[in-house]
């Protein structure tokens, strides 16, 4: 029916050898070939002519990837797919195969000497508790004790709790007070470093003993109080009635008459138990109901110091305990107490009363004689100037607290001054430990004090970016104090002339006669008698029970030390001297990485402090002529 073949050849098969090859053919361009060998397809219609080409056209194209939101061929997925292989060879694999391997963690930073005498320290006060002790207590020579103190007072369930003083059972309210305010006031420094050493939460528990025995010892219920029970036990000199110093007995075997001692007088003691229940009061804010509870004690209590009838030394006229504890003055615990009340409540009329030039005054404190430098149970003024230095340094109150400010800040270095060698304000021993009581015994408690006040001082330089402070027109920088803190702690550790610590427990040669009933009497479950217990005392055998962490009286004038029961200036400790040194370890330690004060803590409960102008100048007037 077709004359011709319309796709571009015959329908004959030819065998002539002039005939192109089929494979040769399938080489050449379609359309070339329709030319050569049909000229007549020149016009062949435009389908045909574009079918044709387009065979060829797509013969050329690229193979493609449709994402959907982007498209890509085959040789750019290749190269992308391969590029993050090669990453994940590079980067990833190495990463994976490190996290496999078993960890090989590097060793802690073992404890420096002040962190290993600090776990010791603390001990010392679970093993002078008074009352139902705990089974956690961790002293295993140590039982419930002093059940039936308090018995003589109106207070329900009597004084039962509290520390025992030193060597003897006598409970002394005035420097347990103290002890309680110096370890929460160290507590609110360095935090982190008691965390660090996990010993935070055991610190408080020490605290809160002392704290929940305070209050019992007069009525917090009450707004206004008369009373303070001001001690329980004690003795009279050169007695031979069975007393606590008379027997010598565990406090587990006491069976003698255990007197109280109240006092309606008394505005040392007063201030000084606010200062450590307001201080507590900060420590334990976590705790709200019973923070408040140690507020509102504190406020009551601190009422009876301010009382102008109660302004009396608690000692005056006390034979059970002015040869003992007998306080100097009270309007250093003025000071003191207002000071930390104000931390605690925010309250101005505390830091005015604590920055009124009458208390500067009548304290003495401007005579800045020596023996007002020197920090102890009975004088608190350089430390409650360095608390208040503190206000001044970190929160910089000004107007109208800050004349009075300037001078305690002034003060306080004039004080750091004195513990320098350089100035032999007072004298050292030939081994180099400073003599704060003139030669006198049981110097290591004022030597502790000291220390933590001069490191705290060079930490709170540190705090503020202070490198150092002048004494006269002699620049010193803050690594003084530093070198002075440490150079009296490591004594009492032990590089000394007599190479001992005198940390019981701490180092290889420590005192092993220390004067303490309960440590030098077996715990062989007998009951042994007032006297006795005074072959215990009276042997020259070691303390069967070691009484770990009790930092003794310390050496004499010279260096000496004599390691005897019966010589109680040596051997001795007291709560008041571990408190202070508990203070001073734990400001040098630098085991757990943490350094410098806790800058905030002791000022959260003050409101923000605004921009305060002086009054204005009163109107002018005539001068009458």
């Amino acid at each position: 029916m077709h004359s011709r073949n319309h796709w571009g050849g015959s329908f004959e098969m030819s065998n002539s050898g002039e005939e192109v090859n089929k494979e040769k053919n399938d080489e050449w361009d379609r359309a070339a070939l329709l030319e050569r060998y049909h000229p007549e397809s020149q016009d062949l219609d435009e389908t045909l002519q574009s079918w044709v080409l387009e065979r060829v056209e797509k013969s050329k194209k690229k193979s493609y990837v449709d994402f959907g939101c982007i498209v890509m061929s085959h040789k750019a997925l290749k190269w992308i797919f391969g590029s993050i292989f090669m990453a994940f060879l590079l980067i990833a694999l190495p990463i994976i195969i490190t996290k496999s391997l078993p960890k090989h963690h590097s060793p802690p930073t073992p404890p420096d000497n002040y962190t290993l005498a600090l776990h010791k320290a603390l001990l010392f006060f679970n093993a002078q508790k008074s009352g139902k002790l705990e089974k956690s207590n961790g002293i295993a020579w140590r039982g419930n004790s002093g059940i039936e103190d308090g018995n003589d007072t109106d207070v329900k369930g009597g004084l039962v709790g509290g520390y025992y003083d030193a060597g003897d059972n006598t409970k002394f309210h005035f420097p347990m007070s103290f002890a309680m305010t110096m370890l929460s006031w160290s507590v609110l420094e360095y935090k982190d470093k008691y965390m660090g050493m996990n010993e935070y939460h055991h610190t408080r528990e020490l605290i809160k003993w002392g704290t929940d025995y305070l209050l019992l010892t007069f009525n917090t219920s009450a707004t206004k109080i008369n009373k303070i029970y001001a001690q329980v036990g004690g003795n009279l000199n050169g007695s031979t009635t069975p007393d606590d110093h008379y027997c010598w007995q565990r406090p587990e075997d006491m069976d003698y008459p255990r007197h109280t001692i109240s006092i309606f007088q008394g505005a040392d003691l007063a201030g000084e138990m606010a200062a450590a229940l307001a201080s507590a009061s900060i420590v334990f804010q976590d705790q709200p109901t019973y923070s408040n509870k140690l507020i509102k004690a504190a406020q009551t209590v601190f009422d009876f110091a301010r009382d102008s009838g109660k302004r009396k030394p608690y000692s005056r006229g006390e034979p059970y305990i002015e040869p003992f504890y007998n306080s100097t003055g009270y309007y250093d615990e003025y000071m003191w107490g207002a000071a930390w009340l104000y931390y605690a409540t925010g309250n101005t009329s505390y830091i005015s009363l604590a920055t009124n030039p009458s208390i500067f005054k009548n304290s003495k404190a401007y005579f800045l004689t020596p023996q007002f430098t020197v920090f102890s149970w009975d004088n608190k003024l350089p430390a409650a100037m360095l608390l208040l230095t503190r206000f001044r340094m970190f929160l910089n109150p000004g107007y109208p607290y800050e004349d009075m400010l300037k001078m305690y800040h002034n003060v306080t270095t004039l004080t750091m001054c004195s513990y320098l060698q350089h100035f032999r304000v007072f004298n050292r021993t030939k081994g180099g430990l400073i003599q704060f009581n003139n030669g006198q015994p049981q110097s290591l408690q004022y030597v502790a004090n000291a220390a933590f006040l001069a490191s705290l001082f060079a930490d709170y330089m540190q705090g503020v970016g202070v490198p150092g402070w002048y004494c006269g027109s002699t620049y010193f920088p803050l690594s003084a104090l530093k070198t002075f803190a440490t150079s009296q702690v490591d004594y009492i550790l032990g590089k000394n002339p007599m190479k001992m610590s005198y940390i019981v427990g701490f180092g290889n040669k420590f005192p092993r006669h220390v004067h303490h009933r309960g440590a030098s009497i077996p715990n062989d479950h007998q009951h042994h008698s007032c006297t006795g217990g005074w072959k215990w005392r009276d042997t020259s055998n070691p303390n069967p029970n070691t009484i770990t962490g009790a930092m003794v009286g310390g050496p004499d004038r010279f260096d000496q030390f004599h390691d005897s029961r019966k010589n109680y200036n040596f051997t001795e400790p007291t709560l008041a001297g571990n408190a202070g040194i508990v203070a001073a370890l734990i400001s040098l330690t630098t085991t757990t990485g943490s350094s410098g004060v806790d800058r905030n803590t002791i000022f959260s409960a003050i409101p923000p402090l605004g921009p305060q102008n002086p009054p204005p100048p009163p109107p002018w007037k005539p001068i009458k002529t």
